[in-house]
């Protein structure tokens, strides 16, 4: 399993360097059901996997002019503030059972896959739609400054609570609310998730042990991904690709919800 583990962290970072996104929604399951790492504790992990790689993925972005830094800026304080605040006041309030339906017990884990789980699944049909081509590269540049503040916010919230980086949410709303192009949305969207996951990273230090020997293998496989995918990225259509890794995430979040309701157990909780 710990085989099949690895070569799952190599394609997080494949698929974050060719789509800017979507690694994030594969890094929790992989922790949880390869590696057997608690899921409140694979959340946090993905923090950082996912901060690390997107990190090092934004530094050719940035180089390439693919980075808008005052957006990145906009956006970003206050998905950072709500991270943050997620991961050192929200998760450790969450009782460990957190409701029961008649014998059925909703435990802190439970919750967290079932939340990620949907997140995925709404993931996947936002990257299975095609969507035109918005913004483009003559557009004079608005902000939205209250919808963008309150959706960086919200991403903020659900990074924190699933541990997932929110690429798919953050570049529709960069597109459609502050007018990039589609690939400066990605290269944008790359600094953003870094910025808000290591920073939400920090909420958990010193709140939970960490096997930092599994935390930094799995994120230095994901960041050698990170360049094989920016090589991919110019050979591959990335509309059919995201397609294709839609489905794909799609099939895993239905699992996820299946395994956790019908076949408890054996997933590190």
């Amino acid at each position: 399993m710990e085989i099949i583990g690895y070569i799952a962290s190599l394609i997080i970072g494949i698929s974050l360097g060719l789509i800017g996104g979507g690694g994030s929604i594969l890094t929790v399951p992989v922790l949880v059901y390869l590696f057997h790492v608690n899921p409140v504790l694979a959340t946090a992990y993905s923090l950082f996997i996912v901060g690390a790689t997107s990190l090092v993925g934004a530094f050719p972005k940035y180089k390439s002019g693919e980075i808008n830094i005052r957006t990145a800026i906009i956006f970003g304080i206050p998905s950072i503030a709500a991270v943050f605040a997620t991961r050192a006041f929200i998760v450790p309030a969450i009782p460990t059972a957190v409701f029961s339906i008649g014998d059925f017990v909703v435990t802190k884990s439970l919750l967290m896959m079932m939340l990620f789980a949907l997140l995925m699944v709404f993931a996947s049909i936002s990257m299975i739609r095609t969507k035109k081509e918005q913004a483009d590269k003559n557009t004079v540049q608005q902000f939205n400054y209250p919808l963008i503040i309150v959706e960086g916010a919200v991403v903020g919230l659900l990074t924190g609570l699933v541990g997932a980086g929110g690429g798919f949410l953050i570049i529709p709303a960069l597109v459609l609310l502050s007018k990039l192009p589609m690939k400066q949305a990605i290269g944008t969207s790359l600094l953003i998730i870094a910025a808000k996951s290591l920073i939400g990273f920090t909420g958990d230090l010193g709140k939970q042990t960490m096997d930092w020997t599994l935390l930094l293998t799995v994120t230095g496989l994901a960041i050698v991904g990170i360049f094989i995918g920016n090589a991919l990225s110019k050979k591959v259509s990335a509309t059919s690709l995201k397609k294709g890794f839609g489905w794909f995430v799609l099939v895993m979040g239905i699992y996820i919800i299946v395994k956790e309701l019908f076949f408890p157990g054996g997933s590190g909780h």
